[in-house]
């Protein structure tokens, strides 16, 4: 082959390469339900030319951050209120992309079946971050165990309770342990992604649970600069699909509910 055919070969190779070629695409996950929702569409998304790399992370601070400082594309573990706090509290600039799914959040114990068997001075477990607890805190209220000052506010605290009846002791620990320290405590407010993972069953083990109206719906976030690109919204369409919603309600039964 002469020199000029052999350029035009290696300069055909070259284009077919690039019109091959899958963009990459990463995203941090809490392990379930975010990232097996993902794996579930990264065939899907390779048909696509989008190459889906799932990172998995076990806390609610990393994926922003990562996120963040462009060492990740997106993330998929989060609500809205706990974004919003995060970009308010972090000064970053975080963004949401689309709404998938919504996990109703719960109340367990190992040792009462009913929140009414909560007795005098009994030690509850609620997240330490502000949107979680505040989300325990105002599950706790629509139950009738407690009342809070602001009826509505999303960020409550343990001192934002006006009536505490039984004098209940709160204790406000990382999300991730409470699972954990179940059997330690006498009721713990446990996010839904937890509790799957600890192989708890939100729709037969919580004592009281969110409806489906609850406004806590888990989003994928990137940044201003990248949420619109075309891998990121291949990846929003593909979590918005029929094949997800039927995976989702076939999978979790009821522990996690599409939203879309």
């Amino acid at each position: 082959m002469n020199l000029k055919k052999t350029l035009a070969a290696l300069a055909a190779a070259a284009t077919f390469s690039g019109a091959v070629a899958a963009e990459e695409l990463s995203v941090a996950a809490t392990p379930v339900p975010h990232a097996e929702i993902l794996e579930f569409v990264k065939p899907q998304l390779a048909e696509q030319g989008v190459e889906l790399d799932v990172k998995v992370f076990t806390d609610y601070i990393q994926p922003n951050i990562q996120v963040d400082q462009k060492r990740m594309d997106a993330n998929f573990f989060q609500h809205q209120p706990y974004l919003d706090e995060f970009n308010e509290g972090r000064g970053t600039n975080l963004v949401t992309v689309t709404g998938v799914h919504v996990e109703p959040f719960g109340a367990y114990s190992s040792k009462i079946e009913s929140l009414d068997e909560l007795k005098e001075g009994a030690v509850v477990a609620i997240p330490n971050d502000p949107t979680n607890g505040g989300r325990a805190l105002l599950l706790l209220q629509k139950a009738g165990v407690i009342t809070l000052k602001d009826e509505s506010k999303i960020t409550a605290t343990p001192r934002d309770i006006a009536d505490n009846p039984k004098d209940l002791d709160f204790k406000e620990l990382e999300a991730a342990t409470l699972p954990r320290i179940l059997n330690q405590v006498d009721l713990a407010l446990i996010n839904t992604n937890y509790a799957l993972e600890a192989g708890l069953n939100p729709s037969e083990d919580a004592l009281v649970i969110e409806g489906s109206e609850s406004p806590y719906v888990n989003i994928l976030v990137a940044r201003p600069d990248n949420k619109d690109s075309e891998a990121m919204q291949k990846l929003a369409a593909a979590l918005k699909s029929d094949a997800v919603r039927d995976f989702i309600m076939e999978k979790y039964e009821g522990a996690v509910v599409p939203a879309f």
